[in-house]
């Protein structure tokens, strides 16, 4: 029987330690958390959860700890909040770069996104080859 918990369905052979964590907004520290206030060993497979325990564990979850659509929409909203009030971390997140003081000139590619297809200085070759 798969488990859903916050309109995830979670894995059945995994862990419940490690399903807990396909959750957005539940690493495994968290996990560890919720399954410590349940009462349920972090060893036990998913597919050996009895329906009461996975009952509880759903409660737990959507009492305590906001997740998936939740998260999701306040993460944007603050990020729409700094990109309105013009702050710099919102003007860098409106321009597409990092935000945390990380260096530009190079990295920072995963940002960016590879804009050049070769790595070379950026002449051409007649160019070099006039000097």
């Amino acid at each position: 029987m798969a488990v859903r918990i916050a309109g995830v369905t979670i894995p059945n052979e995994k862990r419940v330690e490690i399903s807990l964590t396909y959750i957005y907004g539940i690493g495994l520290t968290k996990s560890k958390e919720i399954l410590g206030v349940a009462k349920i060993s972090p060893d036990k497979r998913v597919k050996d959860l009895t329906d009461d325990e996975a009952n509880v564990l759903r409660t737990i979850i959507e009492k305590q700890y906001k997740v998936e659509g939740d998260l999701r929409r306040e993460v944007l909203g603050n990020i729409k909040r700094l990109k309105e009030i013009g702050c710099y971390r919102g003007t860098r997140h409106t321009k597409g770069l990092p935000c945390r003081g990380q260096r530009t000139k190079t990295n920072n590619r995963t940002l960016r996104g590879n804009k050049r297809s070769t790595s070379g200085s950026g002449r051409s070759k007649a160019a070099a080859q006039k000097t």
